[in-house]
């Protein structure tokens, strides 16, 4: 390979939103369960996740990123006994708009998280399931030649019908093979109520798939602004922040009101980011899905959170070579 290698890669990592607050679930006990599960619920059938979806798959055509990190990529089922079964999987939801458009991706990877069982107070279940999604457009010749799931050790636990459940987080992570150069993609949300706790998850990423001589990417909702501690533990290991280098403006993502339906955009904190290692070059980076003109018809924000797009340059020739060698360790 000579000197002048090089390849131009895209990447978006977009928390696409739950649909609902959990926070009527919260020390509720036994008796109030159902009637919160309703209110949650009802939240989450409001926020309109078919027709956000278009929105969604709207702002991903205008960049048509190579790989998406996705967020709260979520798995509601409502389970009426005399009925049947209704599921909402976020990623089927989407995937469709994306094809409607003529985009073509795929799941690379995916981390299950927490998953839970309700009943509501009309005789009916509610069962959730959090993922965050790896995403690769299909048409790009990419290889994806390892993949790896992996749920953090250390998560929060709260409260909930007079149990202590545990809120699961974790990551996963990509190799992927493109015109000789192998590099690889982490994609995570780290817990955004305790400092204790994301540090630990943050920790973990680092010291485990983060811990390569590979080029790497990091995308994620890391809950946690810039020169904040858990922020911090990624540039002290020589991580770089793609939004700081080349991205214009405060590049706020998060966060809109539950509902999605504040008249005025409330976004006011950095916390998803693309962060990046060893031989890439930021060429450019953006938000998605922040301004008036990216809500639904309906007026729903296409998430509570923006996207962060980027375009980044691999071009590295020492990582180049000791690399191959890695990849098939």
């Amino acid at each position: 390979m000579n000197s002048e290698c090089k390849i131009d890669l895209s990447f978006l990592t977009w928390n696409i939103y739950l649909g609902t607050d959990f926070t009527p679930l919260i020390n509720a006990s036994p008796e109030q369960i159902p009637e919160r599960v309703t209110q949650v619920f009802r939240l989450f059938l409001a926020t309109n996740i078919p027709i956000r979806a278009k929105a969604i798959a709207r702002e991903i055509e205008s960049e048509k990123p190579d790989f998406i990190g996705l967020q709260e990529a979520v798995r509601w089922v409502l389970i009426i006994p005399t009925f049947g079964t209704v599921t909402y999987d976020f990623i089927d939801i989407l995937l469709e708009e994306l094809e409607e458009r003529g985009l073509n991706y795929e799941v690379a990877a995916q981390n299950k998280g927490f998953e839970g069982e309700l009943p509501d107070s009309n005789g009916n279940l509610v069962r959730f399931l959090d993922k965050d999604v790896i995403l690769v457009r299909k048409d790009k010749g990419f290889k994806v030649k390892r993949r790896h799931e992996a749920n953090f050790q250390t998560n929060l636990t709260v409260p909930i019908g007079g149990q202590l459940l545990t809120i699961l987080r974790g990551w996963s992570c990509i190799d992927v093979k493109k015109d000789g150069y192998v590099f690889r993609m982490i994609n995570t949300h780290l817990e955004p109520a305790v400092e204790a706790i994301r540090n630990a998850q943050a920790n973990e990423i680092l010291q485990g798939p983060a811990n390569t001589l590979l080029p790497v990417i990091i995308t994620g909702d890391l809950n946690a602004p810039p020169n904040s501690t858990t922020y911090n533990l990624f540039i002290n290991e020589g991580f770089h922040d793609v939004w700081s280098q080349v991205g214009k403006g405060q590049g706020f993502t998060a966060l809109q009101n539950p509902d999605l339906l504040n008249a005025v955009s409330l976004l006011n904190r950095r916390i998803d980011y693309i962060l990046f290692k060893n031989g890439w070059k930021p060429i450019e980076a953006e938000l998605v899905g922040e301004s008036q003109k990216d809500r639904t018809k309906t007026g729903l924000w296409p998430s509570d959170h923006a996207g962060v797009s980027a375009r980044l340059k691999l071009e590295d020739e020492d990582h180049h070579d000791h690399h191959h060698d890695e990849s098939s360790r």
